[in-house]
């Protein structure tokens, strides 16, 4: 017999989010990879341009990535498997478009973080609909 649990229920969703883990994995290398090109010694948090916009990145990353994931949980037996592996994958890639305007010029980062933050916030208030709705029954 199959146990039922969040990875065989909702597929795409775990998928959704292990791609979201490995972007965060990804920009974390990034991050690190800049330390050493711009000569920024552990410890220290900043030291080169180029090095902390890759660092505010991945820790910009880290935030939403603490907002996404409960989401993510509780919104995808509401909305389904499909539909929140789908914002999930529209999460992780602008994660990405994020980071490419970041490093470019962060003033232009602005498309990254609403395809971030859309997402993000379709999935916490179809959760908390759903809650309040069987609140009241």
């Amino acid at each position: 017999m199959t146990e039922l649990h969040f990875t065989t229920l909702f597929p795409l969703s775990t998928l959704a989010i292990i791609l979201a883990v490995l972007v965060y994995f990804g920009l974390g290398f990034v991050a690190a990879k800049a330390r050493v090109t711009w000569n920024v010694p552990a410890p220290m948090p900043s030291g080169h341009v180029e090095y902390d916009k890759r660092f505010r990145v991945h820790m910009n990353t880290l935030e939403q990535l603490a907002l996404f994931l409960p989401a993510m949980f509780l919104a995808a037996p509401v909305l389904g498997d499909a539909i929140a592996g789908g914002l999930g994958l529209v999460w992780s890639i602008g994660r990405l478009v994020y980071a490419r305007a970041y490093y470019a010029d962060a003033a232009k980062r602005g498309p990254g973080f609403g395809l971030t933050f859309l997402p993000t916030l379709v999935l916490l208030v179809s959760a908390a609909y759903a809650a309040v709705r069987a609140l009241i029954g």
